[in-house]
């Protein structure tokens, strides 16, 4: 089930079916530490900033979002401990700035606000049966490296879990049941099924026949090479565009391909959080096709977003766009979470 926003998503899922998100890159240049903004420039590059109303506002909120809890478990046990499987080869930069990314998610992490941090905080408000919200604290509790491709450059849905067993069984990995989830992300040059057509991530969990064990996992692709018409919006813009529209953006970190990822694993991590074994927070009927709390708000960034624009966003002096800050001066741009508190998408940069 595509979505029309320049093919952002498909809903979370079932064994074959995924909760996923689109972006897209066009740079492999190195990203930089960034020197924070104490004053950046606020910007919707789609729709004028008058058009913004000065009552409150909650955007994405409709009576029609069924959202529901499924009685299933969501990840309180603190920390959520991630383990990081590195598919093919990734530069020492590029996982530095995923790592900053993810580091900065736990509120003790200093960082100037709007904050990752702050951003996380609506994804801790969803609770289980015995009203335990989701942990604010995570963790990254391991690293493996796959540089020898040892599930070949292409993958399927099911040679994902392959890699996932391997790590395990090479040993750099704890069988982590109770608070670890495992995040494989794979090189530019690594071909995933549906990849680019309809995904660019997703997220389930692993058959015992596979790796052995239940373990929630998440997939998440490099598109810098691939596909960055689709994958990295709003740094890349499909060409059926035309000109219209503001033009690409410039990447908070000067790679767009990880860049692009950043908010899709963010994406990823939430819906994986709240719904782990896709029983637990959805919204729909279906359990193969579940809507997710990243789902609700695919393509939207600040305040006036929706209906294809992205809402007002930031711009700091070197033009580079962004939402929210992290740890070691970085900018990152997240997309919204839908928040059980307002009944709408919410971000820590929300201006209303």
């Amino acid at each position: 089930m595509l979505q029309p926003h320049f093919l952002l998503s498909v809903v979370g899922c079932f064994i074959f079916f995924t909760s996923s998100y689109v972006y897209a890159s066009t740079s492999s240049n190195p990203p930089q530490l960034q020197t924070l903004n104490t004053n950046p420039e606020y910007i919707n590059p789609k729709l004028p900033p008058r058009t913004l109303s000065s009552s409150k506002k909650f955007e994405g909120s409709s009576d029609l979002v069924q959202l529901r809890y499924h009685m299933g478990p969501v990840l309180s046990s603190s920390p959520i401990n991630i383990y990081l499987i590195w598919y093919g080869r990734w530069a020492a930069s590029q996982k530095l700035l995923i790592k900053d990314f993810i580091n900065s998610i736990s509120p003790a992490t200093a960082a100037a606000k709007p904050s990752v941090s702050e951003w996380w905080r609506t994804v801790s408000l969803y609770t289980d049966q015995t009203g335990a919200n989701i942990s604010r604290s995570v963790l990254i509790a391991g690293e493996y490296t796959d540089k020898a491709y040892s599930h070949g450059i292409h993958l399927t849905r099911l040679s994902v879990q392959q890699v996932i067993a391997t790590a395990v069984k090479s040993a750099p990995f704890p069988v982590d049941h109770k608070n670890g989830i495992y995040l494989i992300l794979t090189a530019q040059d690594v071909t995933v099924q549906d990849f680019c057509r309809a995904v660019c991530g997703f997220h389930y969990f692993t058959f015992p026949s596979m790796v052995g064990y239940t373990l929630p996992y998440a997939w998440v692709g490099n598109s810098g090479k691939q596909c960055p018409e689709v994958c990295a919006y709003p740094f890349a813009i499909p060409g059926y565009m035309g000109g219209g529209g503001p033009g690409a953006l410039k990447s908070p970190n000067g790679d767009v391909g990880v860049d692009g990822m950043i908010s899709v694993i963010g994406h990823e991590l939430a819906e994986l959080s709240s719904n782990p074994l896709v029983n637990a927070w959805y919204a729909g009927e279906d359990p193969t096709a579940p809507t997710e709390i990243g789902d609700l708000c695919e393509g939207l960034y600040g305040t006036g977003g929706g209906g294809g624009y992205i809402g007002q966003v930031m711009r700091d002096k070197q033009g580079r766009t962004f939402n929210m800050n992290g740890k070691s001066g970085r900018k990152f741009l997240v997309q919204w979470i839908w928040s059980p508190e307002l009944k709408a998408c919410a971000g820590p940069n929300a201006l209303d």
